[in-house]
């Protein structure tokens, strides 16, 4: 009686899949994508480069740049102290953001602001987003000068961007609840910020501000070499050329 009950059971239970829309445009675009990528590697122009030559040339390469290279104990100081100077282009720049960003968070999400003054933030937050750090620390060199100023202020820029739309989404997660409750006591809207919102989105907070840090330590490695802010970014350009 048991293996007939287990029989039914196992007969009852089957996966139907159905074949949805959604799941037909999914197909036809990978397919279109993978038809494309296989055009391109055919059709594509290497101009007379021999993979296999190519492939030499790069492990030999990666040879000399990790078991090559010694340093005199001078340029290893030299080498630390532009490291030093680029973790604190990326720490300068995430401090401020965050600081910044973090003000700017509270007027963005849409259950502690009027959706107005949220819509206009989340645009000029999109559009500065869309342009790459690297264009903004060129933008801020015309205006201070090319160097450590322009780095700073740049990543900055892009930073705030970036951050604001993490922390905004951030205190949406929130429960409505916890928020009309507090407004039902007669709490004011920092009385809410720092008695509900903080509390319960300070771990995420943390995590995208540790997130930032490594994106802006990235940026600060490639602002080095192409704004002449210092670091070792620059030195890593001044070696290739």
């Amino acid at each position: 009686h048991e293996k007939t009950v287990c029989l039914k059971n196992s007969i009852t239970i089957k996966k139907i899949r159905k074949i949805t829309k959604q799941k037909i445009y999914l197909y036809v675009t990978f397919t279109i994508l993978f038809l494309l990528t296989i055009y391109t590697f055919v059709t594509m122009d290497f101009g007379g480069v021999n993979i296999k030559i190519a492939t030499k040339s790069l492990l030999k390469d990666l040879k000399l740049m990790f078991f090559a290279p010694r340093l005199s104990e001078r340029y290893t100081l030299e080498v630390l102290n532009n490291l030093v100077i680029t973790i604190a282009l990326a720490v300068l720049s995430t401090i401020i953001g965050s600081i910044i960003a973090l003000f700017l968070a509270f007027f963005s999400a849409k259950n502690l602001a009027s959706e107005k003054s949220s819509k206009i933030i989340k645009v000029i937050m999109s559009f500065i987003r869309a342009i790459p750090t690297i264009l903004w620390v060129m933008v801020f060199s015309v205006v201070a000068n090319i160097g450590v100023e322009a780095a700073v202020i740049g990543m900055t820029f892009h930073s705030v961007a970036y951050l604001v739309k993490a922390y905004s989404e951030s205190f949406e997660e929130l429960d409505d609840g916890i928020i009309e409750a507090l407004k039902s006591t007669g709490a004011s809207f920092w009385q809410i910020i720092f008695c509900a919102i903080f509390p319960s989105t300070i771990t995420s907070i943390l995590s995208w501000t540790f997130i930032r840090f490594e994106i802006n330590f990235t940026n600060a490695v490639l602002v080095g070499a192409a704004a002449g802010a210092g670091g070792i970014g620059y030195d890593m350009f001044m070696a290739g050329t």
